[in-house]
Order: structure tokens, then C-alpha cells, then sequence
């Protein structure tokens, strides 16, 4: 990895970011503008649009595919070229089978931070930022969003659970996807003038055969078309009608954290497991131990652990065990926001318990508004005995929960959704 030795500051005018990155001696484009894409098979409408609204002037683009299929934009004028590599594209082909990160890289000109959530690189998600500051804002400011499967930062960072892999092996196993010019014509363009041109001859011919021909029969009279009703919008689901069953999360949660605490390499200590709905994960600190030391231990286990992830300083090892298909429920909420919170506190308060409530809103893209009270607290009861406690609740949802093996404490965050 290159030192940040030489960090440019030669940017148009005032500008804080960056358009290219050197790995390996590859020349790569960074700080592009990331949009969903929906129509693979004709993507230049979209790709245009957005090139005349969102990003005005835009005139280079790339295209993601996979599951999640995304096309980039960006100016030229900001110093890209047809042809060059897409930096966001290779890391995130090379991380699919972690679907969120979150990332920032020391190159030689900035601190390079990337962001994708559930195999969307994010539309601010790229960027070559030519300030430490800057970068590190960014990245707190995205572990303030639970579920990360994947933390990477400069080591002197000092952030917990982050790894920090070589960025050029990264490169190396992902995809190379090139810069493109944008058609603002595209072959559809010149389909459509074919076919213009055809009609304009047909209706000509029309004209012409109805001076030359007379009609044997009566005309029949054109009966206008009733237009097609407008379709109505769905309803929208509600969010506590899809809830996963939270007494098998949490049952789960806890055969998996022991499955992992079991596993015990000599010269290695575990750090903290975390479980979320689609995982559950944890790491190894090296403190004597070598790499086949613990490779034996994770090949040993009978846990289903996911494919090691080695630091290129071969000092943290992390792996996960899946969580499998957990189900759903239709979970109601039953109680406004302030009888919910007094409700809980009463409870908490009732065990001996400590507790943070906060209310919290979003509305939907419906225009409608959901209302939950987040709660957060640590224990040392294990999450068996909090599911038989806690899916009292209706309406309940768990997001995180942590057990840190060396005080064999817990900690728990979730919400419970409100009138």
C-alpha cells in the first residue's frame, strides 16, 4: 500500500476531492456519482437523464451489473478519461460476499472512502477525499448505521473490529470495468429514425392511392378508444408486517456467539461477536500465534463459518456463521409513542434494569409516517432469557446485539414500532 506521502493540491480551484487513484501502477477513477439502474438491456435513457438533471454536464459513465445493477457518472472536465479503470466497481466486485462495507484506503494523493449497503455502492459512496478530516468524518459519521459486515480503516485510526486489507490484492481479484463515453444518440436513436422515415412513406402511399383508387364500400367511421384507467398504487406494506421472528433471532444469535467463543487458538485472543439478522461475526487478535495456528482452529470447528478474512499483516483474522432463514411475523404495535416509552421504563425499572429510550420517526417514500421508540442497555443475561422478556412487546425489532467474551457482558439495541 502507498504511503500518503504526496497528497495533491493542484485540484481546480478550492475542490477537497479527487478524480484518480495509482494501484499497483493502474490508474484508476475515483469520487464517480452512483445511480441505481433499471433497464440493463437499454440503460442509455437513464444514463442521459441523469447526465442532463443530476450530474449536469456528466459525459462519461460505467456500468455495475450483478444483482444490484448501478451505473456511474462523471465530468470529464474534472480530469477523467475514456477508457480508464473504475476503482469502486473492482472492490466491490472482490467484496461481494461481504454486501455492506464500509471502507477508507490511504493512496498516494487522499484518503480513498467507499460505502456499499446490501450490494449498493452508495450515490456519495465513492470519493477521494484530499483531507484526512474529511475522510474520517465521512467514515464515522456511516458507523453511526448498525450492520456493517465489513470495517476497513487506516490502522492508526484506532476504530474497533476494522480491518485493513492490501488494497492492491483487492483490486487484483475484482472486476475491471472501463469508462465509457455517454451516446446521446444510442442505437435506438437511429432505429427510431428508420422507422420515422418508414411511416412518413407509408402515408404518402396512403395519400397517393386515395387519388387513384375509389372505395367500393362505405367508410367505416372511427370510433375513438376510451383511454385505459390509470393503475392504482398498491397500499403500502407497512414495516411490522414483514418483522423476522425475533425469538428465533435472538435463539439463534446466542448458538452461534457460543459456537464462536468455543473456538480457542493458542496465541490468539477473540474480540467482540456481533450479531445481526444476516450474520453473526467476530475476529482474532494475534498475540503470539500464527496463521496456521488459528486456520487449523476454524477448520476444526464444526461452526459453518464463512472464508476467513486475513489482514495483509496477518495480526487479525475475522470470519462469520450465517444466520439462515429466519421467517416473519405480522408483529402490530399497540401503544403511542409516550405510553411505549412509559411502558418500557416501568418494566426496565421493575428488573433493576438500565435502559436509553429515544423516539424516532421516518416517512416512507408513500408519504406515510412510522413511529418507533429505540432502546438500547447491556446485561449479563444472555439474549435466551431477554427474547422470553422482550417479545412481550408487539412490534418489536432487535437490530444489534454484542457479547464481548473477555467481561462476558452483552449489549443489546432495537426498537419497538408505535401508534
Amino acid at each position: 500500500m502507498e504511503e500518503n506521502t504526496d497528497i495533491e493540491t493542484s485540484y481546480a480551484g478550492n475542490r477537497t476531492w479527487g478524480t484518480t487513484i495509482n494501484v499497483g501502477g493502474t490508474e484508476y477513477a475515483a469520487s464517480l456519482f452512483w445511480q441505481s439502474l433499471q433497464n440493463q438491456e437499454n440503460p442509455q435513457p437513464e444514463i442521459i437523464e441523469s447526465s442532463q438533471g443530476v450530474l449536469e454536464g456528466a459525459d462519461l459513465f460505467c456500468i455495475k451489473k450483478g444483482k444490484t445493477p448501478q451505473f456511474g457518472i462523471c465530468v470529464s472536465a474534472d480530469g477523467y478519461k475514456s477508457g480508464e479503470n473504475v476503482a469502486a466497481i473492482g472492490v466491490a466486485t472482490a467484496l461481494a460476499d461481504q454486501p455492506s462495507f464500509v471502507a477508507v484506503f490511504k493512496v498516494k494523493n487522499g484518503w480513498w472512502y467507499i460505502c456499499v449497503r446490501d450490494d449498493v455502492i452508495l450515490a456519495n459512496g465513492d470519493m477521494l477525499y484530499t483531507s484526512e478530516e474529511d475522510a474520517k468524518k465521512q467514515f464515522m459519521s456511516m458507523l453511526m448505521v448498525p450492520d456493517w459486515r465489513l470495517k476497513i480503516a487506516p490502522p492508526e485510526w484506532g476504530i474497533e473490529d476494522a480491518l485493513y486489507p492490501d488494497l492492491e490484492d483487492i483490486m487484483q481479484r475484482g472486476s475491471r470495468v472501463k469508462l465509457q463515453k455517454i451516446d446521446r444518440k444510442g442505437k435506438y436513436f437511429y432505429l427510431i429514425v428508420a422507422a420515422i422515415a418508414f411511416v412518413v412513406l407509408f402515408l404518402v402511399y396512403k395519400l397517393f392511392m386515395t387519388f387513384i383508387a375509389t372505395p367500393s364500400k362505405p367508410r367505416i367511421p372511427n370510433i375513438p378508444q376510451i383511454p385505459p384507467k390509470e393503475q392504482e398504487v398498491p397500499p403500502e406494506p407497512k414495516p411490522w408486517e414483514n418483522l423476522p421472528l425475533q425469538d428465533v433471532y435472538m435463539q439463534r444469535c446466542y448458538t452461534n456467539v457460543l459456537q464462536l467463543v468455543e473456538i480457542l487458538p493458542p496465541g490468539w485472543n477473540i474480540g467482540q461477536v456481533t450479531c445481526t439478522l444476516g450474520s453473526v461475526g467476530t475476529s482474532w487478535a494475534r498475540q503470539f500465534g500464527r496463521i496456521s495456528i488459528i486456520e487449523k482452529a476454524l477448520s476444526e470447528s464444526k461452526a459453518n463459518l464463512s472464508r476467513p478474512i486475513v489482514t495483509a499483516d496477518g495480526n487479525v483474522v475475522s470470519t462469520s456463521i450465517g444466520m439462515g432463514d429466519i421467517g416473519t411475523e405480522n408483529s402490530e404495535p399497540t401503544k403511542n409513542q409516550t405510553d411505549l416509552k412509559n411502558t418500557l421504563n416501568n418494566f426496565f425499572q421493575s428488573i433493576g434494569q438500565s435502559v436509553q429510550l429515544s423516539d424516532y420517526q421516518y416517512t416512507s417514500p408513500q408519504q406515510n409516517v412510522y413511529r418507533s421508540v429505540k432502546f438500547s442497555f447491556v446485561s449479563n443475561y444472555n439474549p435466551r432469557i431477554w427474547s422470553n422478556l422482550l417479545t412481550k412487546f408487539s412490534g418489536l425489532e432487535m437490530n444489534t446485539i454484542k457479547y464481548d467474551p473477555a467481561s462476558g457482558v452483552w449489549s443489546y439495541e432495537g426498537a419497538i414500532y408505535a401508534l
